[in-house]
């Protein structure tokens, strides 16, 4: 057999890929939550600002 160490090197790759996958999905997750986060804070704004302009056009309607 002249193929003894396929099994070893095709193990080290595939360790080096899930180490890569692992890497991934640690990124991911934190990125994830500051978007989330951020998001919200965009919304409140966005919310703030629909609140602050209703009164304003109640009164532009009158006039």
């Amino acid at each position: 057999m002249a193929r003894g160490n396929q099994r070893e090197k095709a193990r080290e790759k595939n360790q080096k890929k899930n180490a890569k996958q692992q890497k991934k999905k640690e990124d991911g997750g934190t990125t994830f939550k500051k978007r989330a986060e951020s998001d919200a804070e965009i919304m409140r704004q966005k919310q703030q600002k629909a609140i602050e302009k209703k009164p304003d056009e109640g009164t532009a309607a009158k006039q």
